[in-house]
Parts: structure tokens; sequence; C-alpha cells
């Protein structure tokens, strides 16, 4: 166990030493969240009325946040493929390192680059009026629960990685899993503009639960419509808490036993 921890953790420092050598990557990666900041702020932010004080943009921002982090899936697979695809995947399989040491080193690779991407966006969102609303703690909360979903999203992304392995077909699974979950959420506008049968879907969409679970961090309140009752709208923390555990409780074992028979 203590040999694969450190293992892990060397894998680890390999991502992290990437994106020193490749500058581009940390660059595109915090740009492309920045903009998504500004674009929606300031071409939705003034056709959309959320009743909130300090307008659209405390509404925006957990959405943002949590679209952001839920891309994870997408880079972290499409990392994993093209490893697979200049063989260092083969190359890491001659080495006398733990066979799980990869994968686990890669998703804690991608997940502290989500720290930095987080910490940019937050400077870009006060920059442009956001302002949570309730203390430190619990706003460093709805940080801890972004990041911890972020992780869990990213062994979804192992297992696509090492079974897809075509780096340009991994982007294509990745965003058609992640544009729909996002936008069918209450992530960018309330649900209660949807259809009925649309607005049950969204209050039991993860990315919509983590985005009420992170504005009730940040101090907002939650709209909900038909499904005001469900418990994903009454205990948010609580059902996000409950996805983050069982993707990982699924993706996990499903990952390292995809990876070990990829490695035989």
């Amino acid at each position: 166990m203590k040999n694969a921890a450190s293992d892990a953790l060397v894998i680890t420092k390999r991502q992290l030493l990437q994106l020193a050598r490749v500058p581009e990557l940390l660059v595109f990666s915090t740009i492309q969240p920045v903009m998504f900041v500004l674009l929606f702020r300031f071409v939705f932010g003034g056709s959309i009325d959320t009743g909130e004080s300090g307008g659209y943009v405390q509404l925006l921002m957990p959405g943002i946040f949590v679209q952001t982090v839920a891309f994870t899936l997408a880079s972290t697979a499409i990392g994993l493929a093209e490893d697979m695809k200049k063989g260092l995947i083969d190359r890491f399989r001659s080495l006398p390192i733990s066979r799980g040491a990869v994968i686990i080193g890669r998703t804690f690779g991608d997940a502290l680059l989500n720290i930095l991407v987080l910490v940019v966006m937050a400077l870009a969102g006060f920059a442009v009026g956001w302002r949570p609303t309730s203390g430190i703690l619990q706003t460093t909360l709805a940080f801890l629960f972004l990041f911890m979903f972020g992780y869990a999203l990213s062994w979804i992304g192992i297992l696509v990685g090492l079974s897809v392995k075509e780096a340009r077909t991994v982007q294509s699974v990745g965003f058609l899993v992640t544009f729909p979950l996002t936008f069918l959420s209450n992530a960018f506008a309330p649900t209660t503009g949807m259809p009925r049968a649309l607005q049950y879907f969204a209050e039991w969409n993860p990315v919509s639960t983590m985005v009420a679970a992170c504005r009730q961090l940040f101090g907002l309140e939650n709209n909900f419509g038909a499904t005001a009752n469900s418990w994903p709208s009454q205990y948010p923390l609580e059902t996000s808490l409950f996805y983050m555990v069982l993707l990982m409780v699924i993706f996990i074992p499903l990952s390292i036993r995809k990876y070990k028979n990829f490695s035989s």
C-alpha cells in the first residue's frame, strides 16, 4: 500500500511537471472557463431576472464552477487516450510500479489542476461582480465540494479513456456526456421555465444538485418548480455527497480493473 501511494505521487508529480513544460495546457485550461464567465455574464446577464441581490452573476458563478469541474471527465479521458497513443502506458508497464498508481496519479494531477482553475475563475467572477454572502467556512466547503465532484467525475474519464482509446473519439464521448448534463440543469437558468418532465430530470441531475449545493453554501436561495418538495431540492448537499460517493464506488473499481486488464 505504501509503495502504491508513493508511486501514485510520482505520477502526480509527472502530471504537474507536464503543465510546467507545456504551459499551453495550463493557459487553455484557465482561459476557457474565464471566457464562459465573461460571455454568460455580459451576454445573458441583462436578460435573465433572478431576483437575487447582485443580479445574474450570483446565480451564474456556481453553475460555471460546476460546469468547469464537470469537464474534468473529458480532459482526463483525452489525456489518458493520448498517453496510450504515444505508448507512454506501455513504458509504465515495464517499470516496477503499482498497476493502479498510473491512473490514481492521473486523477490526483487533474484534481490539483482543478484547484488552480477554480481560483482563477473565482478571481474572474469577483472582477465581474460575484460576491458570496456566506462566511469563509461555508465558501471553503463549497470549493471542497467542487474539488470532490471533479475528482469523482475524473474516474468516469479514466474508464472512458481506457475503453475508447482514440483521443478524438474520446473527446466526442466526453462532451456528449457533459453538455446535456450541464444544460439540462439549473446551472444557467432556473428550472421553473422548463417543461414539467424536464424539471424532474433536471432536479435529480447530479450537476443540478451540485449547483444547488454550491448556491446554498454561497448564501443564495434555490428556486424550484414542480420538484420543490423532492429530496434533491430539500437536501442538495446530502444528495451531492451521495452522488460523489456513488460515482467513486462504481467507477474506481471498474477503472482499476480495466487498466489491469489493459496492462496484462
